[in-house]
């Protein structure tokens, strides 16, 4: 008896063959917006500038690239470190990285669709026959042995598999741009909190420094009250106001506190450890030449923008996988053993057994399940369609904000540092006419609480700049680009 002569090549040629064309939409990249700016006023000018550290003007370059370590940009050491411990031992961005293996797993699995399936069979089985069944012929127990080999294959000849492994392919790409959006925004979250931490030492330091001058005016006045110069309600009014003064300074340590508790947790760290890192302003230099990616890339630099459209590709597929479900499945199967009442004569050539065999599928009627299914599918395509357009308007959203941002804030340092400029002067000048006779405490009082509120804005209004800057990086997607993606869970390794 002569085997079958089925090799897995052969099968693989008859699915090349069959397998013409797919079912389903053939997924198509979305346009990128054809718009040539963020806003009506077009590409953004430099920033104000003002005389402080922390006052240069900003520049904007559209199309220059985002350095992938974008929070270098800030010149600081300790938060180019702390940002880069993060990236590794963040718990959210490992879990989002062992989602990415495990979508790259499912979809190599995938290709196994592709393949014939080939098992090997071996058993023993002890048996007896009825003697109704042989005519009263000998029904003594007997042992049969056997080994086969089974091949079976599902033709693609729809494409359905094909379009179910697009959508495992898709679903990996859903799960590396996440990926990549995690590590943006836990860099941004780590500057940004690092940033706070710096404005909340910069108001700390600005209150002692307001908590010192009001100690030595309290310390003038009851020199004043003692020679009766003053009424004794110019000493508590003073009195007063170091007290609210002082009452600042447990709230600002608390703040100051959480935000370390915040950038331990980031880091995957406990609250108790250590960081090692400190962060103030001074420490710090605001970027005065920034990136800008133009609007047509944009869609292309974000990662939330491009795993969106994964998610829309996955639709597409979907839709695919549930019209190749209605049409007819062909399988073929083959194989090729042996049987025998003893073992040693499984390789007789009288003991061979073998079988070839093809099926045809033809669903006939489901109840209208896999046309609701196919709708179903085509629905969440048009969720997805959806979504994407969100997340792309979300995108420019974002990029329009930072810009204002920036050019707003920047503005607002200007008038707040002379604001501050200006409270200082009066302040002095209401000093000196308090001496000269010339006005009440109250005209001190007032001038002094106003230093008070500008000196302590003019610290938040620094911050803020920095903070804009991150945003601004944050939003153009960082430096992040499709074809860093394969490296980037070694480089942070």
């Amino acid at each position: 008896m002569t085997s079958p002569r089925l090799t897995v090549p052969a099968l693989a040629a008859c699915a090349v063959l069959m397998a013409g064309c797919a079912v389903g939409p053939e997924f198509a990249r979305p346009e990128a917006p054809t718009a040539a700016a963020y806003s009506p006023d077009g590409l953004p000018a430099p920033t104000a500038q003002t005389d402080l550290p922390t006052g240069a003007a900003q520049k904007f370059n559209p199309g220059a690239p985002v350095a992938q370590a974008w929070w270098e940009a800030f010149h600081a050491e300790p938060l180019t470190r702390l940002v880069e411990q993060a990236l590794k031992t963040n718990p959210d961005v490992q879990a989002a990285e062992a989602a990415l293996r495990q979508a790259r797993e499912l979809a190599a699995a995938g290709t196994s669709a592709f393949l014939p399936t080939i098992d090997g069979q071996a058993g023993v089985t002890r048996q007896q026959a009825s003697g109704q069944s042989v005519n009263g012929a000998n029904t003594k127990p007997f042992t049969l042995y056997n080994a086969s080999v089974n091949v079976s294959y599902n033709l693609d000849l729809f494409g359905g598999a094909r379009r179910a492994y697009e959508g495992l392919e898709a679903q990996a790409d859903v799960m590396r741009f996440e990926l990549e959006a995690a590590r943006l925004t836990l860099a941004a979250n780590v500057v940004t909190t690092a940033l706070q931490e710096a404005s909340l030492r910069a108001q700390i330091a600005a209150t002692r420094d307001i908590i010192d001058a009001d100690k030595q005016q309290l310390q003038l006045l009851e020199q004043q009250l003692e020679l009766g110069a003053i009424a004794r309600t110019a000493v508590l009014a003073q009195a007063a106001t170091l007290a609210q003064a002082e009452a600042t300074l447990p709230l600002l340590d608390k703040q100051l506190a959480q935000t370390r508790h915040q950038l331990a947790a980031l880091v995957g760290q406990l609250p108790s450890d250590e960081l090692g890192a400190t962060f103030e302003l001074a420490q710090m230099q605001l970027p005065e030449n920034l990136p800008l990616t133009l609007p047509s890339r944009l869609v292309a630099r974000r990662p939330d923008v491009r795993a969106a459209e994964a998610q829309l590709r996955a639709a597409s597929a979907a839709v695919g996988v549930a019209t190749a479900n209605m049409l007819p499945q062909i399988s073929l199967s083959a194989g090729y053993g042996a049987e025998a009442l003893a073992l040693g004569d499984l390789l007789s050539p009288g003991a061979a057994v073998w079988g070839l065999g093809a099926g045809l599928l033809q669903p006939l009627f489901h109840g209208g399940e896999l046309r609701h299914k196919r709708n179903a599918a085509e629905a969440a395509y048009d969720e997805a369609a959806a979504r994407y357009r969100g997340a792309v308007l979300t995108a420019f959203q974002n990029v329009a904000d930072a810009l204002q941002a920036l050019r707003s804030d920047a503005e607002a340092l200007r008038t707040q540092w002379a604001a501050d400029r200006a409270a200082f002067d009066s302040l002095e000048l209401a000093r000196e006419q308090l001496k000269a006779g010339s006005v009440s405490y109250l005209s001190v009082l007032t001038a002094q609480q106003t230093w008070q509120q500008t000196k302590i804005a003019l610290a938040q209004a620094e911050a803020r700049r920095f903070a804009d800057t991150a945003a601004l990086f944050q939003a153009l997607g960082g430096g992040w680009t499709d074809e860093d993606t394969s490296t980037n869970e070694e480089k942070t390794k």
